[in-house]
């Protein structure tokens, strides 16, 4: 299909088809944390750096700047991958939670 369909009256509008496979990228914060430039400069191999979130807690899923998802982190063949376990609300900001 070429993105554009017909309706009975011969107008003709356009679909999502001839957008389907034009690339995104998808991020998956797995957290975030402020750092003063000092501690940042003295990073070093074996640095721990501690984030908010804790183990089991969803991960928000952005497509383009906006929340798509929420998902938990899993291993698939010693890969990180990400299980989707709520699909979000347009109006949802990334961060947000439910109550």
């Amino acid at each position: 299909m070429l993105g554009f369909e017909t309706v009975d009256d011969g107008e003709i509008f356009h679909t999502v088809k001839f957008i389907e496979d034009v690339p995104l990228i998808m991020t998956v914060e797995i957290g975030r944390t402020e750092m003063e430039v000092q501690k940042v400069l003295n990073l070093k191999k074996g640095s721990m750096l501690v984030f908010e979130k804790i183990v089991g807690e969803p991960m928000d899923v952005v497509v383009g700047n906006r929340l798509m998802a929420r998902g938990e982190i899993v291993v698939v063949n010693e890969r990180y991958g990400v299980r989707i376990s709520e699909v979000t609300r347009p109006d949802e900001k990334i961060g947000a939670r439910r109550e």
